[in-house]
């Protein structure tokens, strides 16, 4: 199988690549991440992805093109939707990863996406699979997940670069405000009175059956 691996950095392929090859399959590296900003940032990541194929000896394609106007562009209307911003982001390049990889007669594409536990699985799942059908080519789907403690140990010994954040500016700002952080705990502590009350109330009628 010809495999399209898109890639979102270097120590976030670790695991998924070891998989990948574990179970025959060589992958073909892609980086398309116009989400990450800002410059500075954006650049390490790219030359960290080379440096990482280049020390496993993978094939490894990119945009070079840095494209903050074109993500604002998209992002800043997105935001008015509910979980908007996200969904644009994966949309965008899991479309890509399937229009490059039926450009470029690959079999089938997948991405490091479902290596990460603090991405949105399933509706990445759902995208990605509406873009295979889109383009003709398939969606090589796996749950790398479970792998990764063994990504981070990897990406280690290969000395990489590992970010701090995400990737996109509202990322970087939501990671480092402390006035985001107060409010978000603030928030969860709000949902886990109302959940625990919910369960309280189910509790007190259930007994009352």
């Amino acid at each position: 199988m010809k495999l399209l691996l898109h890639m979102c950095c270097g120590p976030c392929a670790c695991y998924p690549v070891k998989k990948l090859r574990a179970d025959g399959i060589e992958p073909v590296g892609y980086f398309f991440n116009p989400n990450i900003h800002p410059y500075t940032e954006w650049d390490r990541r790219l030359k960290t992805a080379k440096e990482f194929a280049e020390k496993v000896k993978m094939e490894f394609y990119a945009d070079e093109n840095y494209r903050l106007r074109d993500f604002l562009k998209k992002a800043l209307p997105a935001e008015a939707l509910p979980n908007g911003r996200c969904t644009m982001c994966y949309t965008w390049r899991l479309e890509e990863a399937a229009r490059f990889a039926a450009a470029n007669g690959f079999d089938a594409f997948t991405s490091t996406l479902f290596y990460s536990i603090y991405q949105q699985h399933d509706l990445m799942k759902r995208t990605a699979e509406k873009f295979a059908a889109q383009y003709g080519v398939q969606f090589y789907y796996e749950d790398f997940r479970p792998g990764w403690q063994e990504g981070i140990d990897i990406s280690h010994e290969l000395e990489l670069y590992r970010q701090p954040y995400c990737g996109c500016i509202f990322s970087e700002e939501e990671r480092y405000s402390k006035a985001i952080r107060k409010q978000r705990r603030k928030e969860n502590k709000a949902k886990k009175r109302a959940r625990l009350a919910a369960e309280a109330a189910a509790a007190k009628e259930a007994g009352h059956e």
